[in-house]
């Protein structure tokens, strides 16, 4: 990361996240565009946006990034989530973060917490970002939920889905790096809607952001209301 970082060297760390409802073809195209404009990382998506998405992405150089189990974490069948990344990809998403099951978790079924993750790695081929949901784990779970993630294959450790659990925040993050062994990187996510935000977490050690608010952050704007992912 550069030492002196401005509000427009973001860019490149953001993935440009638009998921909700209601969402039209011109407003998702409006949104790559945005992406190519500003030099986003990359474009986070619905899975049913993805194949227009990459049609207008293609020889950009920027990806398209996709999410399953979300935003309600933990409800897809296993399989499920395994079959919709291997479609994904079909439809041209470069990466995809997917959510975890933290009741299994919770429910001393660390096997099937490990291999839901694992199924989506193998299906999909591409880089896998887990949401881990920090908040809602105890220290304990929160150690065996990183281990299990990173023995899954997952190229990238979230600290959580949405604003709806956590505010990234430093703490967190440098936490996730501290146990990320080498190779894997560490996403930071949820209502990041500031340049100062933003910063302090890539000094935290995050190598990639996920807000809904990048063109604000990039520009200087003020952030609008709704959540940021």
């Amino acid at each position: 990361m550069p030492e002196r970082l401005t509000a427009a060297g973001l860019a490149p760390y953001i993935q440009h996240t638009l998921i909700e409802t209601g969402l039209t073809r011109e407003r998702m195209i409006r949104h790559a565009r945005e992406c190519v404009e500003y030099g986003f990382d990359a474009a986070m998506v619905p899975g049913s946006w993805v194949g227009l998405v990459a049609d207008e992405l293609r020889g950009t150089g920027i990806g398209v990034a996709s999410a399953i189990d979300f935003p309600t974490v933990g409800v897809m069948t296993s399989a499920g989530k395994a079959a919709e990344a291997a479609e994904l990809v079909r439809l041209g998403a470069t990466q995809i973060d997917i959510g975890v099951q933290v009741g299994w978790l919770k429910s001393g079924m660390a096997e099937e917490f490990q291999e839901d993750i694992a199924g989506v790695v193998r299906a999909s081929g591409v880089p896998i970002k887990v949401m881990l949901e920090l908040p809602l784990l105890s220290m304990d779970e929160r150690e065996l939920a990183v281990l299990l993630a990173v023995n899954a294959g997952a190229s990238y450790l979230k600290n959580a889905s949405s604003g709806a659990i956590e505010t990234a925040n430093p703490k967190s993050i440098a936490w996730l790096v501290d146990r990320a062994p080498s190779g894997v990187l560490v996403k930071a996510s949820g209502s990041i809607k500031s340049a100062e935000q933003a910063i302090s977490l890539l000094e935290a050690g995050a190598a990639l952001l996920g807000t809904s608010a990048g063109v604000e952050i990039v520009t200087g704007r003020a952030s609008g209301t709704t959540l940021s992912y």
